[in-house]
């Protein structure tokens, strides 16, 4: 969904009701394959440790689970789990035919080390797309899982409207799990790629260049208005907290006696990588934080639980 904003130049990019739609659709898939094969799916998401950030993101995903009609499963392992006990888990989930992904909670305790947990997982069951066969598969344009949050700024991108073939598209960030993958879902569909980062010279005279600006840098307001060329299309996948009202009042405009409110109750309040003040002045389109990219992660993870459950049954409709 698109809305206007309060500014005169800019669109906001609302995720709620895109991510509402990609349930919507997920949940009538998940009701006919029940009624037609007898299969749920099933999400299995291992936590271990009791990070109170990771609980409150393993319980959407299991409350999500159940509101769409798939199964779940939620398994809490203590912090002192050893590597050889978790990749027992896994091992054991992988031999399960009735598990259709499985989910590893990041981050890991300090002495876990992340990836041969993410290597162990089963490709077919892997719904983070974090595994290297998934990886290599997206690079190479084939059949995959492929990691929720990029897949979910493309479905932002493509149900908004914003034309994406032939377009120059910045993205600012090479993480494994946004930056990278991100540029190749673009690269697919057409568009002119650029990938920065920290030892990018002169960003802002590359980021200038694109239709559509991807910010992951975890950054809090780093993209300013000089980053940005008028008429852009500013995706923010950042997600920061901000705490000191000085900043807050460099960063939110006209939003920021509700932001200043938030920081007085609980102390901090949520921002992107983009300075929402600024980039309104100059961008066409804009993604808030909260309330876009974040929406859709939740929502491509049961697309892509219910992609695992169709693709290894193989079930194509």
């Amino acid at each position: 969904m698109v809305s206007e904003s309060t500014s005169k130049t800019v669109r906001l990019i609302e995720g709620a009701g895109i991510s509402n739609q990609i349930k919507l659709e997920v949940a009538e898939d998940v009701a006919r394959m029940r009624r037609e094969h007898g299969i749920q799916p099933l999400l299995v998401v291992v936590q271990i440790g009791d990070d109170p950030a990771s609980t409150v993101y393993v319980n959407s995903k299991v409350r999500t689970c159940e509101e769409l009609g798939m199964g779940s499963r939620q398994i809490a392992l203590p912090s002192t789990t050893t590597t050889h006990e978790l990749l027992a888990l896994i091992s054991d989930l992988n031999s399960k035919d009735e598990v259709d992904g499985i989910l590893v909670q990041l981050p890991l305790p300090g002495h876990i080390e992340e990836r041969p947990i993410l290597e162990a997982i089963d490709p077919a069951k892997d719904v983070d797309g974090f595994h290297p066969i998934n990886v290599g598969r997206l690079a190479l344009s084939q059949p995959s899982l492929v990691p929720c949050t990029p897949m979910g700024v493309v479905e932002l991108l493509e149900r908004s409207n914003v034309p994406i073939r032939g377009a120059n598209a910045c993205v600012v960030g090479r993480s494994n799990i946004v930056g990278r993958p991100m540029a190749q879902l673009l690269l697919q569909r057409d568009a002119t790629v650029t990938i920065c980062h920290s030892r990018t010279r002169d960003l802002a005279s590359v980021t200038r260049q694109a239709d559509i600006l991807i910010a992951a840098i975890g950054r809090a307001g780093f993209i300013g208005m000089e980053h940005i060329k008028p008429g852009a299309a500013v995706i923010d996948v950042g997600v920061n907290r901000v705490s000191d009202p000085a900043v807050a009042r460099q960063l939110f405009g006209e939003d920021i006696e509700r932001r200043l409110g938030i920081i007085a109750k609980r102390g901090f309040t949520i921002t992107g990588d983009v300075n929402a003040a600024e980039a309104d002045k100059v961008a066409g389109l804009r993604t808030p934080v909260p309330g876009g990219v974040g929406l859709l992660t939740v929502a491509m993870l049961m697309k892509n639980t219910l992609s695992a459950a169709k693709s290894r049954r193989n079930l194509a409709w």
